[in-house]
Order: structure tokens, then sequence, then C-alpha cells
């Protein structure tokens, strides 16, 4: 029974973080694409000339 909540739960976890991301990338805020990390990306608006 312990182990059937525990997975309950990691799945809600998954599914909140996969809904997220989906969310970002429906909205244009997500990095998809960009390598190392966000900072020279031009998706994301915050690429600095």
């Amino acid at each position: 029974m312990g182990t059937l909540v525990v997975g309950l739960v990691v799945l809600a976890i998954v599914a909140a973080a996969i809904r997220s991301i989906w969310k970002d990338h429906k909205s244009g805020k997500g990095c998809a694409g960009c390598s190392h990390g966000c900072g020279g990306c031009s998706k994301c608006g915050t690429m600095k000339d």
C-alpha cells in the first residue's frame, strides 16, 4: 500500500512538471533547443548584444 501511495505522488509530481513545461512551450517561454542554458539563446529574449 505504501509503495502505491509513493508511486502516485511521484507520478503526480512528474505530471505537474510535464504540464508546466508544455504550457511554457505553448506560450513561447521555453528554451527548447538552447544548448548550455538560456543565457545566449535568442528564443528566450535574453540574448545579450
